[in-house]
């Protein structure tokens, strides 16, 4: 055998192998790596994590993820009730290591920014310091190109992204003013945010948007760590919120019986890529995580689209297939 011809069966064997574990493995490689080998969650202890989106699903569990390790946590949403029953499941899960006063509800309302000010001097003066805020809140939608109404992208884009970005701005500049720009934020995207899925062309459009925000921002400022984390399907009730085509409506479907993530390994998975400090992770089960792995490279994209209908990647992103 010529040095060539090892060096390609080297080649060769690193693709398989990295192929078979984009198969087996629920994240991208180096988050699976960090999830193992990384930082301890335990090395956040005593910080102050600010999460929107808290009362249920991927919030919920990051939450409980972080309360497990001794994170001091602001819980925001709309839903005060359910909101008092994440705070006394954060508070049994960090089993004494946290008190009361350690886990914060803040409702709050994403799309009213002219508060998002005072949110910020609330937990400010609450715990004289903020660490990672974590940008969770958010809907996504399901309905065909042709049928959504401009009112319909104009509302999306207010929620899941000019909220997130003036939220995130009034925090990093408490970063700058305080630290000289170190602090770190955090955004819930999505694997349809950098491979676009059929039937969620708002959302879609929403998520790239969104991470072209950060990691401007991240461009712009080295000292601050930015993290996109962006799940496939995850079993959440998400979709009953989700927007439709038409103003006002919702998509109001259960994600029971699917072929989905659960929504706690989402949010183990989160806190690890949160702990480690990483940029662009994601996760989903097979073959999600595999697609996600093509659709950041153009021309595996390219052949998957001509062997892949939109129906068969819309059975994909709802779990039934």
């Amino acid at each position: 055998m010529t040095f060539l011809e090892f060096l390609l069966l080297l080649l060769v064997a690193y693709y398989v192998i990295y192929v078979l574990l984009w198969i087996v493995l629920d994240c991208n490689v180096a988050l699976w790596f960090k999830s193992k080998f990384g930082v301890s969650l335990s090395s956040m202890r005593g910080q102050v994590v600010w999460i929107t989106g808290a009362s249920s699903g991927i919030g919920r569990s990051l939450a409980l993820s972080l309360a497990r390790h001794g994170v001091r946590l602001v819980l925001s949403a709309r839903r005060v009730e359910q909101l008092e029953v994440v705070q006394e499941e954060c508070l049994a899960a960090a089993r004494g290591l946290l008190a009361t006063k350690d886990v914060l509800i803040l409702p709050m309302d994403m799309l009213q920014l002219q508060r998002h000010e005072s949110n910020l001097f609330t937990v400010l003066n609450h715990f004289d310091r903020l660490d990672v805020l974590v940008n969770n809140a958010g809907r996504s939608q399901r309905a065909s190109w042709t049928d959504i109404e401009i009112e319909v992208d104009r509302e999306l884009f207010e929620l899941d992204v000019f909220s997130v970005v003036h939220l995130t701005r009034l925090v990093v500049r408490y970063f700058i003013e305080q630290n000289g720009g170190r602090g770190h934020v955090a955004a819930t995207s999505s694997i349809a945010g950098f491979g676009p899925v059929p039937f969620s062309a708002t959302y879609c459009a929403a998520k790239h948007a969104l991470n072209a925000y950060l990691l401007s921002l991240k461009l712009e400022m080295r000292k601050l760590d930015v993290t996109i984390f962006a799940p496939g399907p995850i079993a959440t009730d998400f979709l009953q919120e989700a927007f439709t085509g038409e103003q006002g409506a919702k998509y109001g479907q259960s994600t029971a019986n699917q072929k989905r993530m659960t929504a706690d390994r989402c949010g183990e998975l989160f806190a690890v890529a949160l702990a480690n400090k990483m940029d662009l992770t994601w996760c989903g089960l097979f073959p999600v995580n595999l697609l996600a792995y093509c659709a950041r490279n153009p021309t595996l994209t390219k052949i998957l689209g001509q062997f892949m209908t939109e129906q068969t990647l819309n059975k994909i992103r709802e779990g039934k297939l």
